[in-house]
């Protein structure tokens, strides 16, 4: 218990200092455009509060905070959506397939949890959209259901699996993680707006280059040789190389998103701007990052 204080204990400091520092930057520099970065570090405020319950409380706490959150990143998600009446019978059965997922993680069944989205429920969700409802929209309502399901409820629902895998370790591997997803992040933002010049999407994310991609990379992999033999039980390889994963996987789920995003949102400039400050555009390097970090360590490591 001592060890775990101290952990959120420095993530706390760290959050403290990070928010002063931000502060700060506005301040003297108020012609710069901060919002991204604040809501970040917004972001990692109520990421804090989440995981000191799953990590001083009861499990229980922890399995319904993160269910909660899967549930509103994809509730946030269907509302980008251009839907027709049809789609509801959908996303009905969408949410109520979340607490099935998390029934899973709560029981422990491995083999149930990794496949009953990408297959059991891949398979089910066109059926309730077929039934009396026609052709008319089916492949793209469908298909953006199903990828919402796997980003916001298949991929974050990870971050509750930790524990189950692992209650030695998984609470600090998650707050591990999501410390190196949340400095990627940032770190990427802050280069990319001082110094971004050659952009990899400009006509769908004009906010994501190389030079933040590159500078954000190093710094992740230099926090994760600092970090892992706090947080983690892994040696100096795997510590350097896993901040190195959640750096690549981080920038393809922010990429990916942000895409995806600006599809969903084609002609619709004012409910783009009004969805830029939730807590979507937040998440979106975790639905990669998750899923990607779990699988790895738990292939490499026997206390997954």
């Amino acid at each position: 218990m001592i060890e775990k204080i101290l952990t959120l204990s420095v993530v706390f400091i760290g959050l403290c200092s990070a928010t002063i520092a931000l502060y700060g930057f506005k301040k003297k520099q108020p012609d710069k455009d901060f919002t991204g970065i604040w809501f970040r570090v917004k972001t990692w405020w109520g990421m804090f509060v989440i995981f000191c319950f799953a990590t001083l409380f009861n499990p229980i706490v922890s399995l319904f905070s993160i269910m909660i959150l899967c549930f509103y990143s994809l509730k946030e998600y269907f509302s980008m959506m251009k839907t027709r009446k049809s789609d509801r019978r959908l996303f009905l059965w969408s949410y109520l397939m979340i607490p099935l997922q998390f029934l899973w993680i709560y029981v422990g069944w491995y083999g149930m949890f990794i496949v009953f989205i990408p297959i059991y429920v891949f398979l089910f969700l066109p059926v309730p959209r077929i039934i009396g409802k026609g052709t008319l929209g089916f492949l793209r309502s469908v298909s953006f259901t199903q990828w919402g399901m796997m980003l916001m409820v298949f991929g974050l629902s990870h971050l509750a699996f930790y524990s189950s895998a692992s209650p030695e370790y998984g609470p600090n591997l998650v707050l591990y993680l999501i410390v190196l997803t949340q400095v990627n992040d940032v770190v990427h933002s802050i280069i990319s707006l001082y110094f971004g010049r050659h952009k990899v999407v400009p006509t769908s994310n004009p906010n994501i280059s190389w030079e933040g991609f590159i500078g954000a990379f190093l710094t992740t992999t230099i926090v994760s040789y600092v970090l892992y033999p706090y947080f983690t039980p892994f040696g100096i390889q795997y510590g350097v190389l896993s901040g190195v994963l959640i750096s690549v996987t981080g920038y393809f789920g922010s990429l990916t998103v942000s895409v995806l995003k600006r599809d969903l949102l084609i002609g619709d400039k004012e409910k783009f701007e009004t969805l830029q400050g939730k807590y979507l555009s937040r998440i979106d390097s975790l639905t990669y990052t998750a899923p990607v970090f779990f699988h790895v360590t738990r292939y490499f490591f026997d206390f997954m």
